[in-house]
């Protein structure tokens, strides 16, 4: 799933996602601590808020990121948790 040919850009939005605040500009409702929104990732891919939000998707559905709504905005984040257990698996040889 991440070695897709767009693949890399899902790398990228985990690799961006683990500090926000260094790859994405200051939200101006609210903080990248809750987490980043569809917009803010697709600009900064270059791609459509579409393709955007089926990479986000996709890695809310493996259990990668955490979407969270507050008011009309879906904002996404990193679980530490599942990726830490998605790690130690390939470690183990999974």
């Amino acid at each position: 799933m991440l070695r897709v040919p767009v693949g890399g850009q899902r790398l990228d939005i985990l690799e961006w996602l683990r500090d926000p605040a260094a790859h994405f500009p200051p939200e101006r409702h609210g903080s990248l601590v809750d987490g980043v929104d569809v917009a803010t990732v697709a600009t900064k891919l270059g791609v459509s808020h579409a393709v955007a939000r089926t990479h986000l998707d996709l890695l809310v559905g493996v259990g990668l990121l955490r979407a969270r709504r507050i008011g009309r905005r879906t904002l996404y984040r990193r679980d530490e948790y599942r990726i830490a257990e998605v790690r130690s698996l390939f470690e183990k040889g999974w």
